[in-house]
């Protein structure tokens, strides 16, 4: 039972001062990491992410992102009356799950292995927020995980749980970049937390550096046209061909301008149990996930992040790391059958990049060729989308 205020708005210094404390317990209580409160004043940033739009980094997120940037100006359009904004860092698993070792497999972002964070989150927020509620009798909340155009970094930033990374991801010294950020408005002024007031990036680049797709143009700028992360979870269409070869094995996400920053040497990661890898979900067999029809797809990762890239998206990804290492460990008759038979997908995104995986094969491993070659010209004289029809083409090595 929470300390309960009389009114909201009778309430002393002393007693606000002890709800506040209690609500940081409550929150460690319920699996929060962190907490940081800052005000509802309208981000200071905001015209940085406007330009970025004009600038056309979104990529296929540009359209409701600018459709929802007017709601962005201020918390008050989500929850009328906001005065203050609770922000909550939760760490997430950060142990290394790096298959890049067996190009088999295929690699997903650490924070994709475990259960869906939006479902774990929102359901903790409901609890926090009913318990500020029955605390301060009168407020009002309002939780929010990503699906609401809340800008989060922004907000956690001014209320000190971390500083804007080269990477663009917010960092904590003691945890790194490894936690999910959510907020929970609020109709109570609550004492407000101080915003880290050194950059403590330093002159490192490490992020910029490692990047294979030079998706950091420069410092704390993204462009999202090129992000393996944002490609292989937000876009579903073909990806573009000079960038396929730089994926290696990443299907969902990218962690690598995460791996190689410093403050993540000794990020603490999660005992969570909803939040914590599943047992082997971090290396999906290629050949495996191929053979996945929607129905199948929607059963393995129910209840997972995944679910976010489609069944098109994921399996478009697989081919694409299926052609990037075509004699890594692969059964070579089990990776042609599945390519062969994604080439006869109903998804013209599907044929294409079989199309593209098996051209990859037929010039890696000469003895695929023939097969290879035939496969391609059978699909050739069927297929009806002319982007399909360029990739075989291209397959086959013909320009015809």
């Amino acid at each position: 039972m929470p300390p309960a205020l009389q009114e909201q708005p009778a309430e002393r210094p002393d007693e606000r001062q002890r709800v506040l404390e209690s609500l940081r317990k409550e929150s460690l209580r319920l699996g929060f990491s962190r907490l940081g409160i800052t005000t509802a004043d309208p981000p200071p940033r905001l015209h940085h992410f406007a330009k970025w739009l004009d600038r056309g980094f979104a990529g296929v997120m540009e359209g409701w992102m600018r459709r929802h940037l007017s709601l962005r100006k201020s918390p008050e359009n989500l929850l009328p009356g906001t005065q203050s904004v609770i922000m909550l860092a939760t760490d997430y698993d950060a142990r290394t799950v790096d298959s890049r070792n067996s190009p088999d497999h295929g690699q997903i972002a650490r924070y994709a292995i475990g259960r869906d964070y939006h479902n774990v989150l929102r359901s903790r927020l409901n609890q926090l927020g009913d318990w500020l509620e029955e605390a301060i009798p009168g407020c009002k909340t309002r939780g929010v995980v990503d699906s609401a155009p809340l800008a989060e970094r922004e907000f956690a930033a001014r209320a000190g749980l971390g500083w804007f990374g080269k990477n663009t991801m917010l960092i904590d010294q003691r945890a790194g970049s490894y936690f999910f950020l959510s907020g929970l408005l609020t109709t109570v002024s609550l004492p407000v937390d101080y915003p880290i007031a050194v950059d403590h990036c330093g002159t490192c680049t490490a992020c910029l550096d490692i990047c294979p797709t030079n998706a950091l143009p420069e410092p704390r700028v993204l462009d999202a046209n090129r992000c393996i992360s944002a490609l292989t979870i937000e876009d579903h269409g073909p990806i573009a061909e000079s960038l396929r070869p730089r994926f290696g094995n990443w299907i969902f996400g990218c962690d690598l301008c995460q791996e190689v920053c410093p403050w993540n040497r000794h990020a603490p990661g999660t005992e969570d149990p909803e939040l914590q890898s599943v047992e082997n979900e971090e290396m999906p067999s290629l050949v495996e996930l191929l053979s996945l029809n929607k129905s199948d797809f929607r059963k393995k990762f129910h209840g997972s992040p995944i679910l976010r890239a489609k069944r098109v998206g994921l399996l478009r990804s697989a081919a694409i790391a299926l052609g990037n290492h075509p004699s890594a460990g692969h059964d070579i008759s089990a990776g042609l059958h599945s390519l062969c038979k994604l080439l006869q997908d109903e998804e013209p995104v599907l044929r294409g990049a079989a199309a593209w995986a098996l051209g990859q094969w037929r010039l890696r491993i000469p003895t695929t060729e023939t097969l290879i070659v035939e496969a391609l010209q059978l699909q050739l004289v069927k297929e009806h989308d002319d982007v399909v029809k360029c990739e075989i083409r291209s397959g086959i090595g013909s320009s015809e």
